[in-house]
């Protein structure tokens, strides 16, 4: 089974590095761009065929490591 984990940081939170990357873009000459917001993906191999233990299992991934749940949220797509 596959998955995929997007950590995105939560709104009100501040973004230093999609500010750094906004800014890198106008100066290549994108311009227009309103904001960037940067987050992480995770793709995930399971050796499981149960979608529920799997799903609970990924949610422990993040809330233990892969996110900074204070100021991040994630998202767990199963396929």
């Amino acid at each position: 089974m596959k998955a995929r984990i997007i950590v995105t940081l939560k709104s009100g939170v501040l973004d230093p590095q999609g500010k750094a990357i906004q800014g890198a873009l106008g100066a290549l000459g994108f311009s227009g761009v309103g904001g960037v917001r940067q987050g992480k993906v995770f793709d995930v191999d399971l050796d499981t065929e149960d979608r529920a233990a799997a799903e609970a299992d990924l949610r422990a991934m993040c809330d233990k490591l892969l996110a900074n749940t204070v100021i991040e949220n994630y998202t767990v797509e199963i396929f």
